[in-house]
């Protein structure tokens, strides 16, 4: 992406932002009636339409078949002939699939050795080595038959006093466990509530079953949880139903709550921080504001030698060219791109595409096809090299930028990073989004300052700023890094203050 400056208030240029000296297209910055004299460079035209803010205008003129140009790069085919002033969008773009060359380095990279001296956060010292940035009893359903009795446990603590070091006990209900397929489905089943329970952000845990469930409490019970005392297991029919189960989890929680009140809060390095990325409710100001300003967050965080966590699969695409480009090796680039390639396979069961990700509301906020909306949220990664990429939540271990296989479906992304280890989470919205995570703290930041100011209580952070010519990227990003050290030594986030717990895990297969 070019860099661009914000032209002096009410000039011609300062109504667009023009993300290449390549591009075609210009984003708005405000509403633009037809008829308003436009500069781009020595190029000047006239509006043709009423163009909402954030949507793209022609600043040439465009060929029927001709490629449209944002970031660079192409986002759609012109479906018509577009004269220069004429509003860019779903009308007159076409989606189509693209066949980038792919490159490749010439030889596997080194891992970069991160400076001697690091900031730090107040986190907790887990024995395995990671850090918590909470310290919560996890309370998990082992199926949907026992998701109700998860959540009574949870709410039992309800206006209890709980000790300073315990963040909580926060319950995970959720619907699956029974009537699947055994196979890939299941596996995917333990591989994520295993890695929520096994989780750095929690002390201890419960998990529930019915007894008779496909999730057997058996594949849990010997995990390194359980042989360290962190994980009881109990199942309805041998507690005495609903109120028996309930009565036995308090009591089992007990000595986790006692365990956990005993763990303290020490200095710790930045690089024990893994934060995940995702994005939700996109507009056209997130690839210009929100996502570069996060991806420099991301670089600070990936020279200090933390790990930083890209996600969202369909969200990737028309743009995993540049992504294996920055690969550290052809073998992480080639791992990249089969699970870019395994995703589109998997759409293809249900007759679905790629291009079927943009919603509604990312329409309205100026995105055509899902070429433009990828573009924009591959920015969240920053420039640094890849150097790993990951099956949905598959444990994450290597340090610097990683990939991990999503669905942009933002309850289920934040689950799978949630399971692969993430103890931050940070996340844009143009459109406004409210979601959070039971155990581990979603950071808002907002794309443009309309929705800042619209959902004030549930963003915590406006890069609408660097839009509004009052702030850099690159102090947006060291602001978003301030701000996730103060997270990780535990101030909450907007999604915490409102208790916003959504947990789906991804299911893969049919019901039985």
């Amino acid at each position: 992406m070019d860099l661009y400056e914000i032209a002096k208030p009410g000039s011609p240029e300062n109504k667009l932002v023009l993300m290449s000296a390549r591009d075609n297209v210009a984003v708005t910055r405000t509403f633009l009636g037809a008829g308003e004299r436009l500069r781009v460079g020595d190029t000047e035209f006239t509006t043709l339409d009423d163009i909402p803010a954030g949507h793209k205008v022609a600043i040439a003129p465009i060929a029927a078949g001709e490629k449209v140009l944002r970031y660079g790069e192409a986002i759609g085919l012109a479906s018509v002939a577009i004269p220069a002033g004429a509003h860019v969008h779903t009308r007159n773009i076409s989606y189509e699939e693209l066949s980038p060359a792919y490159e490749y380095p010439p030889e596997p990279l080194p891992f970069p050795t991160p400076p001697s001296s690091v900031p730090s956060f107040l986190g907790y010292a887990r024995p395995d080595g990671r850090a918590g940035t909470r310290n919560y009893i996890a309370v998990m359903a082992a199926s949907n038959c026992s998701a109700h009795v998860a959540s009574l446990v949870a709410r039992s603590y309800e206006g209890e006093s709980l000790p300073d070091n315990v963040d909580g006990v926060v319950a995970f209900p959720h619907g699956d466990g029974c009537g699947e397929v055994i196979g890939p489905d299941t596996d995917m089943l333990e591989r994520i509530i295993n890695g929520v329970l096994d989780h750095p952000n929690v002390s201890g845990a419960l998990i529930i079953g019915l007894g008779c469930e496909v999730n057997q409490l058996g594949a849990y019970m010997d995990g390194p949880m359980a042989r360290g005392g962190r994980l009881t297991g109990l199942s309805m029919q041998t507690s005495r139903g609903t109120p028996g189960t309930v009565e036995a989890a308090r009591r089992a929680s007990k000595h986790l709550i006692e365990r956990a009140a005993a763990e303290r809060r020490v200095e710790l390095p930045a690089s024990k921080l893994c934060l995940g990325l995702n994005c939700g409710g996109s507009d056209s100001f997130s690839g210009i504001t929100a996502n570069p300003a996060l991806g420099a967050c991301a670089d600070i965080l990936a020279r200090f030698g933390a790990t930083v966590v890209l996600a969202e699969t369909p969200e990737v695409f028309g743009a995993e060219h540049l992504l294996a480009r920055r690969a550290r090796s052809r073998e992480v680039a080639e791992k990249f791109l089969g699970l870019v390639q395994a995703y589109k396979a998997y759409l293809a069961q249900f007759g679905g595409t790629f291009n079927d990700n943009p919603s509604p509301g990312n329409k309205e906020g100026g995105l055509s096809t899902i070429l433009e909306k990828s573009l924009g949220a591959a920015a969240k990664g920053g420039t640094g090299t890849l150097m790993d990429a990951y099956q949905y939540a598959e444990r994450v271990g290597t340090p610097g930028l990683v990939f991990m296989s999503t669905p942009g479906y933002d309850p289920v992304s934040l689950t799978g990073l949630a399971a692969g280890g993430v103890n931050l989470i940070g996340f844009t919205t143009g459109r406004g989004s409210a979601i959070g995570f039971p155990t581990v703290p979603v950071l808002k930041i907002s794309s443009n300052t309309r929705i800042w100011r619209a959902m004030r209580d549930n963003i915590d952070l406006n890069a609408g700023r660097i839009a509004d010519g009052e702030i850099s990227i690159e102090a947006a990003g060291r602001e978003i890094f301030e701000r996730l050290l103060e997270t990780a030594s535990g101030s909450q986030t907007a999604s915490e203050r409102w208790g916003h717990d959504e947990f789906v895990p991804w299911r893969i297969g049919p019901f039985t």
